[in-house]
């Protein structure tokens, strides 16, 4: 990574070769949406040094842009004032789809730092460094391509979606080789924004697609999958289609995952979790990682299952996992732990949905993992079967709604103490809130199961 001075040399000389009189900045809210602004070259130039001003409302409201009633470092009583923003340089990228045209990321400083999503890993992976260890992650999301245009869709609420593809067509190559415009556009985007993607394949259900995203240093990996969900729907609505990375979109399809591998790596750049001479070459390290997470992934719900919709996922034979179990190899159980060579050996953290803030799933995973090193916390035994088949201790039993998630989190000195406590008490006000617009209002099941009958 070059130095911030390097960094800004090189973007500053992009800028003068092409002529930029304007450059896209951008950062994440707390439901890892990305917001931003075009910014005039002068002022951008500027806030290369000092950083600039950001409403704190996109940390004040929802996804619907609905203010929160119910946080304290946001709010009318707070007078929605400015964060600082500080630029990132090093962070610049190419936007294919618009010509000539860059991004810069920025994230939260000084005043609402605590709830910058990115600010929160890079303090989880910074608290990890000084423990002499660093972090690999890759990404991997399910989600959905319809062959219809947003306003045909909106005008329907979202209603029987046209998926592109029929069918249960998992890595059929005939359906790739159909719709290559979209695989071909998405996979030259991903390359011409430096986040390529390792492999991409149908998944099973009507236009149901995967993509693995190159595996690297955690936060630019993280950086990677939060832009990557941003601009695989650009793409798809300037072809007249649209992405969709909610958790479960179907009732009758599997839902969709954004499911995370994660290995370690000693200071000398050595797997800490692999040693040649144990079984399946799982060292001390990675089995007190997986006793961590295990133990504390209930705490951590509510950051790899952000919403109402996550727990419609979460349910048993549908490839999620429902009990914070573990297992060799095993895609039926949470964790699932992959042997190895010294630079394979990871684990595959399966609770994420798609639709959940990768900056925080992360965050939640490393932090659980970690106080599990720290604690020396061994796991359970192993699951070699059926994970759904088998009935876990009740703490190993993972909340069933969104509100027993945040109240999970709220509870966790673990959380409070690697997350913060502004982060906690903030993060679970919005899972609460989100909660209470659900209970507002009427589905479309309970009209037809009490309509007449009741």
């Amino acid at each position: 990574m070059p130095t911030t001075e390097n960094a800004i040399a090189e973007l500053k000389a992009v800028i003068e070769a092409r002529g930029l009189k304007q450059v896209k900045v951008a950062l994440f809210d707390i439901d890892g949406a990305m917001v931003g602004k075009y910014m005039a070259r002068d002022k951008f130039l500027a806030a290369l040094d000092n950083g600039f001003g950001f409403c704190d409302v996109v940390f004040g409201w929802d996804m619907a842009d609905k203010l929160y009633d119910n946080t304290k470092l946001t709010g009318w009583g707070q007078g929605y004032g400015d964060v600082q923003i500080r630029l990132l340089p090093a962070s610049w990228r190419e936007l294919p789809l618009e010509d000539n045209m860059i991004m810069v990321q920025g994230e939260v400083s000084g005043r609402l730092e605590c709830l910058c999503p990115r600010g929160v890993l890079r303090r989880v992976l910074e608290r990890i460094a000084a423990q002499g260890f660093s972090v690999k992650a890759g990404f991997e999301y399910e989600f959905l391509v319809t062959d219809e245009d947003h306003s045909a869709l909106q005008a329907r609420r979202y209603r029987d979606p046209k998926p592109l593809g029929t069918g249960a067509s998992g890595y059929s190559v005939l359906r790739n080789s159909v719709n290559t415009d979209f695989y071909r556009g998405l996979l030259a985007l991903c390359d011409g924004m430096a986040m390529p993607i390792e492999g991409l394949h149908e998944e099973t259900g009507p236009g149901a697609l995967e993509a693995a995203l190159c595996y690297g240093d955690a936060l630019h990996a993280a950086d990677n999958a939060a832009i990557f969900k941003t601009f695989a729907k650009v793409l798809a609505q300037k072809q007249g289609r649209m992405v969709s990375f909610m958790a479960k979109w179907n009732e009758n399809h599997a839902g969709q995952g954004g499911h995370m591998h994660i290995s370690l790596q000693h200071a000398d750049g050595s797997n800490a979790f692999h040693d040649p001479g144990t079984d399946h070459g799982i060292s001390t390290l990675q089995q007190h990682f997986i006793g961590g997470l295990q133990r504390y992934m209930r705490d951590i719900t509510a950051t790899a299952a952000p919403t109402i919709n996550s727990f419609r996922r979460l349910v048993p034979g549908y490839w999620a996992p429902t009990q914070a179990l573990w297992g060799i190899d095993n895609r039926t159980v949470a964790i699932r732990a992959i042997p190895g060579t010294s630079k394979s050996q990871r684990i595959e953290y399966r609770l994420p949905g798609a639709d959940a803030n990768p900056y925080l799933a992360l965050a939640g995973a490393l932090a659980a993992g970690f106080a599990g090193i720290n604690e020396k916390i061994m796991p359970e035994a192993p699951i070699a079967a059926n994970g759904y088949q088998f009935d876990a201790k009740p703490h190993l039993k993972l909340p069933y709604t969104l509100h027993g998630a945040a109240q999970c989190l709220r509870s966790s000195s673990m959380a409070r103490d690697w997350l913060g406590d502004d982060f906690v008490d903030h993060y679970a006000a919005t899972r609460e809130w989100e909660e209470r617009e659900f209970q507002r209002y009427v589905t479309d099941w309970e009209l037809q199961r009490y309509f007449e009958v009741i």
